[in-house]
Formats: structure tokens, C-alpha cells, sequence
């Protein structure tokens, strides 16, 4: 453990990680990501589901989103690491008039920024998503996206992590922080359960740990953790041959391709926030009332695996990002509601532009500052899957 670095990253999911990659890539290799599991990635990065889109609500996270996948698209070429890729789009199935009405209007956005989704009617749905068994009586439109569709969780964090080390950052696993030194009203130090750490500069991408960390420094980060469930089944002969991910919007389920079977899950949006990870069983079974309503044929799937995950979770479901005013040196990159897997490469260069440059510049990222909160009213992302 180094006693003095440049920069502390707290958090070794994808996001920390995407922070230490490019800050070291852009010269600021002095750097320590803590980690307090005995792996990277093991935490609500290694539980999701890996999906990206660029079907959001509104202009900012649209903008994250068609940053983040030119530099996924690109990713084995620039980094040097392999990774699951697959542009088979996301399928959001709408059930009442207002949800239509909400996406036409999201749609519109999104073509305005060079997204080529499209709103597509009930009977053109096997055109986007060819032999695949959809209940659709009850669904009056769809939105589809060529450009969305799942990627490689585990690749893309060994990616920044085998890069990020290469160039000359650290990582310390097994390393809990338990408090953040504020002298004078700046960042002076770092301390876990072993080491303390002279630093001038505090990231934190402490993932549902966020809030807690930022009472460390005295600051409030209103971030609360979401348990998510996830399920794999094994093959059978009408999964999917496509890696779409569908959406029943209404219900929140959602499924994709996996393995020869299925991955799919459904938000419990009468639990409470709790950093309990077990797996509700009594939840599954309302669950697949809801798979085998919309997809018929999982009803002759076998369970292969389950698992639960967090998401931290911000009150606009946009993330929060940049410096923390009256705290010089401490930098979120928090709140990011289920999307920080897609929008970590993102996220990952604009931290490091506001660390460098003063500011990020590639995209403006004032708007997602903790800042906002203090007027209390924000513009809320609807599509939180």
C-alpha cells in the first residue's frame, strides 16, 4: 500500500476503474483504487445484467449513453481486451395509451440526437425480433433501437483494470475505507481498517456504498441501494436466437438472450432500500406470472442460477457527478440508478477531464452535479429498467 498518491479511487467496480484508466491514460498515474472485497468487479458490476442503450427520457443520459457505446464499440481495439458485444437492440413494450404517448415524445429526442430508434406497432415486431414467441395482445407499440443490446461486464472491468495497472495506477483490494481526512475545507487523506493514504484528491465511486462514504467527508450523497434480481435458466428449444433485450415496460421484466437460455429479471418496486443481497423467492413467483404472460415459452425452462444486485440509486435516477462544493478534492461519480455498467466509459473520461482539465468538456456534465438537489426540483429519467 502506498502511504502518498495523486488520486484515491473508492471503488473498484467498472465505474472506479474507468476513472483510473483514463486518468492514467491522459498522465495521472499516480493513483490508488480501493477496493474493499478481495476482487474487482465483484460488486454491483459483477451482478448486472450488461445491457446498454440509448433509449432514455431525457437530452443527458442520451448523451452518456452515445459516448459510452462508441467507446464500447471500440473497446477491443483501443484497450486490447476482448469482450461480448452484441448490437441486437433493446424491444421497450408499451402497454397504456400514456406510456405511448411518453415514449413518441422520447423517441422524437432521441432521433434529434442521432439515435436511430423507432416506434414500432404491435404486428411489425417480429421484423425486429425475428422467432421470437411475444404475447402481444395487450401491448399497443413498441420502441426499438439497432444500436442498444448487452455487452461484457467482466471483460470491460478486466479491460480497464489490466490497462489501468499497465500504465501504472494501483489497485488494493481487501481494502475498506473507513474514513475520508477534510482539512481546512480540502481533501488531505484516506484511511482503511490497515493504511492511511496522503491524497489531495478522493473519487468516489463507491457504488451503493456511496452515501456512506460521502458522510465520511461530511457530505450527504443521496444514493440509497436497490435490490435487483436476476435469473438464468438453462437452454431449451425456443430461447431466443437474438440478444434483444425486451422490456415490458409496465411490469418492469425484462429478458434476454443467455447462454442458450434466458437471463431476465423484474424490480420490486414495494421494497424498501436494504443492502440485504439474498434472493427473494416468494417475489420469483410473481415474477413468472409476469415472464410466462409476455414470453409463453420460459414457462418450459429450467432455473439454472440467481443471484441479486444493487442498484444505487439517485432521486432523479440520473447520476451525480463532478466536485462537491466546499470540499476541494472530493469528486462523485455516484446515483447511477442501474446504469452505471453502460455509462461507465463515459463517465470514466469526463471524471477525469473535471480532475485534469478543471472541468469535463466532452460533454457538460453541470447539470448532474450534487448541486441540483438544493433547488428541489430535477428533471426525473422515466425509463429505469
Amino acid at each position: 500500500m502506498k502511504s502518498a498518491a495523486e488520486v484515491v479511487i473508492i471503488g473498484g467496480g467498472v465505474v472506479g476503474l474507468s476513472i483510473a484508466y483514463h486518468l492514467a491514460e491522459r498522465g495521472v498515474t499516480d493513483i490508488v483504487v480501493l477496493e474493499k472485497e478481495d476482487m474487482v468487479g465483484t460488486g454491483s458490476t459483477g451482478r448486472c445484467a450488461g445491457g446498454f442503450r440509448h433509449q432514455f427520457s431525457t437530452e443527458v443520459n442520451i448523451r452518456l449513453s452515445l459516448l459510452s457505446v462508441s467507446k464500447l464499440e471500440r473497446f477491443p481495439e483501443e484497450l486490447e481486451q476482448p469482450i461480448d458485444f452484441h448490437q441486437d437492440g433493446y424491444l421497450f413494450l408499451l402497454q397504456r395509451p400514456d406510456e405511448v404517448e411518453s415514449f413518441r415524445q422520447n423517441v422524437q429526442l432521441q432521433q434529434r440526437l442521432g439515435v436511430p430508434v423507432e416506434l414500432v406497432k404491435p404486428e411489425e415486431v417480429e421484423r425486429v425480433l425475428p422467432n421470437t414467441e411475444l404475447a402481444l395482445d395487450d401491448v399497443l407499440a413498441a420502441t426499438y433501437c439497432a444500436k442498444d443490446g448487452v455487452s461484457d461486464p467482466a471483460g470491460v472491468t478486466e479491460g480497464y483494470r489490466r490497462s489501468a495497472l499497465r500504465l501504472g495506477a494501483a489497485i488494493a483490494t481487501s481494502q475498506e475505507v473507513t474514513g475520508i481526512q477534510v482539512e481546512g475545507g480540502r481533501v488531505v487523506g484516506v484511511q482503511t481498517r490497515t493504511d492511511r493514504i496522503s491524497t489531495s484528491t478522493v473519487v468516489n465511486a463507491a457504488g451503493p456504498h456511496a452515501r456512506v462514504v460521502g458522510k465520511m467527508a461530511g457530505i450527504d450523497v443521496p444514493v440509497v441501494p436497490l435490490r435487483r434480481f436476476i435469473w438464468t435458466t438453462k437452454p431449451f428449444p425456443k430461447a431466443p436466437g437474438r440478444w434483444t433485450l425486451v422490456v415490458d415496460f409496465s411490469t418492469g421484466f425484462y429478458f434476454h438472450r443467455e447462454s442458450g437460455g434466458v437471463l431476465f429479471g423484474m424490480g420490486n418496486k414495494e421494497e424498501a432500500p436494504t443492502f440485504d443481497l439474498s434472493v427473494d423467492w416468494e417475489f420469483f413467483d410473481r415474477v413468472m406470472e409476469v415472464a410466462i404472460h409476455r414470453f409463453p415459452p420460459i414457462a418450459d425452462a429450467a432455473i439454472k442460477n440467481a443471484w441479486a444486485g444493487s442498484y444505487e440509486t439517485s432521486p432523479d435516477a440520473h447520476p451525480i457527478l463532478g466536485r462537491v462544493p466546499g470540499i476541494q478534492g472530493f469528486v462523485l461519480a455516484n446515483g447511477f440508478s442501474g446504469h452505471g455498467f453502460q455509462h461507465a466509459p463515459a463517465v470514466g473520461q469526463l471524471i477525469a477531464e473535471e480532475i485534469i482539465d478543471g472541468r469535463a468538456h466532452t460533454l457538460d456534465i453541470s447539470a448532474l452535479s450534487i448541486q441540483r438537489f438544493a433547488g428541489g426540483v430535477t428533471e426525473v429519467e422515466i425509463n429505469v429498467v
